[in-house]
């Protein structure tokens, strides 16, 4: 009922930190995220709730080359829209309007939900010190290089490299 009677007349301006650091804990790259600024506004207009905001904030992801922690800054422009109808219907939804039951609105799930489609694909550090750090192998894994590559034979092509070295000796 507050927004009803602060956002009819005039747009109800918020400005809030929102704790989403339960995102750390879901499968994704997430490695730390604080608490994110929410700020905007939200109108009323009929039987329809119009909310843009803007989430901002930081989260720690890892580097795709060395898996070090990389901060990423993020600011999303974001605008959900909300009803009240009781006509609410297949269309709305389809619309992506959200509809509200009960007397509260939380929009803390819609802004967990920007942030997840906010994270990258990969990124990559500008740390030099951690590239020197990089481990060049792992368990049934080897950083291959072009002078590694050289020195290596294939497995499959070894009964031919010694044909090879049976002609030289012949000459």
């Amino acid at each position: 009922m507050k927004l009803k009677k602060n956002a009819a007349q005039q747009p109800f301006a918020f400005d809030e930190k929102v704790d989403v650091s339960e995102l750390e804990t879901m499968d994704n790259d997430i490695r730390k995220l604080k608490s994110v600024r929410v700020c905007g506004n939200c109108i009323l207009e009929g039987d329809e709730i119009i909310f843009s905001m803007t989430i901002s904030g930081e989260m720690i992801l890892p580097c795709a080359r060395t898996l070090v922690d990389v901060p990423y800054p993020f600011e999303i422009k974001a605008d959900e829209v909300f009803s009240i109808s009781p006509y609410y219907g297949e269309e709305e939804e389809e619309n992506e309007i959200h509809f509200v039951e009960g007397e509260v609105l939380d929009l803390t799930p819609y802004i967990k939900e920007n942030i997840l489609l906010e994270i990258p694909f990969r990124v990559f550090s500008d740390d030099k010190e951690a590239h020197k750090n990089t481990p060049l192998k792992g368990e049934g894994w080897e950083l291959a290089t072009e002078k590694t590559k050289k020195e290596s034979i294939d497995p499959r092509l070894k009964k031919l490299q010694s044909f090879f070295e049976d002609n030289k000796k012949e000459k």
